[in-house]
């Protein structure tokens, strides 16, 4: 009479479900790090900002009496529209 061979039997073979269970994890957790910074940079923005740089990502910073002074540096705009500028910037 042959030895039985069913279900019961393979407990000599329990030992692999808890190690497929700890490679899974570590797999998940090695992945989950990887995308960690990026997740936790989305949530530490304020949403006004992060709409405001996606909608305008060029768009120049601060008031425009600085943004006149800064383009009139750089040779953007001419002297005569720099003081036209300016003048109804100060609401002359």
């Amino acid at each position: 009479m042959g030895v039985y061979q069913g279900p019961c039997c393979m407990f000599g073979w329990w030992w692999i479900m808890p190690l497929i269970m700890i490679v899974f994890c570590i797999l998940m957790m090695f992945l989950m790090g990887k995308r960690m910074p990026e997740m936790m940079g989305r949530m530490m923005r304020p949403p006004a900002l992060e709409a405001t740089q996606q909608n305008h990502p060029g768009a120049p910073t601060g008031s425009a009496k600085e943004i006149l002074d800064k383009r009139y540096a750089l040779g953007e705009i001419s002297t005569e529209e720099y003081e036209e500028r300016r003048k109804a910037l100060s609401g002359g």
